[in-house]
């Protein structure tokens, strides 16, 4: 009963070129990519990932961009304080056993909200920054330069070595019953993975 419908709908009316079809099929595709493009903008994205090798030792300098989802910034707004954790190791290439670590290095920022000055603070060690955006907040977390990750001397000159680093919304240090209730929730897993190579040691 649906047929003869369907047909007409696809039927140009008249004085319409048929070409219309694949043009109209175009933009819908068009729009359903920029539809999910704008879906999958949250998260941790990184955009530079540099490694610095001298007498100063091994040096790490990153940018990345962080955009909260609705839900985890709803959460921060509420009370939720926000941990993130990046990691670097330094590890060595070994055919014989597992890959040897050669350095570890964490950094760890935790982000809340003050509803009372309505601030959001940054807790990185035993300092603290108050920030009047999230975006401010944020941004301290997104870029690290010249982070010192191992001793010239602990490194080999050869290839071999390499880097693995990731930045990460932990999860792990929310209250327990709020990791039972956001551990299955896409919005939370905010996580990026890099591998690098650690440069080779320049001649003298």
């Amino acid at each position: 009963m649906f047929t003869a419908p369907v047909r007409r709908w696809f039927q140009p009316a008249a004085g319409r070129s048929a070409g219309w079809l694949p043009a109209a099929w175009l933009a819908l595709v068009i729009w359903l990519a920029v539809g999910a493009s704008l879906a999958h903008a949250d998260g941790i994205e990184l955009s530079a990932l540099d490694l610095t090798r001298g007498d100063e030792g091994l040096l790490l300098g990153y940018t990345a961009s962080v955009v909260l989802p609705h839900a985890v910034e709803d959460a921060l707004q509420k009370g939720v304080p926000l941990h993130f954790v990046a990691e670097a190791e330094v590890l060595r290439s070994r055919w014989y056993w597992r890959d040897k670590r050669v350095a570890r290095a964490t950094r760890t920022w935790r982000i809340t909200w003050q509803p009372l000055t309505r601030r959001y603070r940054v807790n990185f060690g035993s300092l603290s920054q108050n920030y009047d955006s999230l975006s401010d907040a944020l941004w301290v977390v997104q870029r690290a330069t010249r982070w010192k990750l191992a001793e010239a001397g602990d490194l080999d000159d050869g290839n071999g070595q390499y880097l693995e680093f990731s930045l990460r919304l932990d999860t792990s240090q929310l209250p327990r019953p709020l990791q039972i209730s956001f551990g299955g929730q896409a919005e939370w897993a905010l996580e990026v993975e890099r591998r690098l190579a650690v440069p080779e040691a320049q001649p003298r």
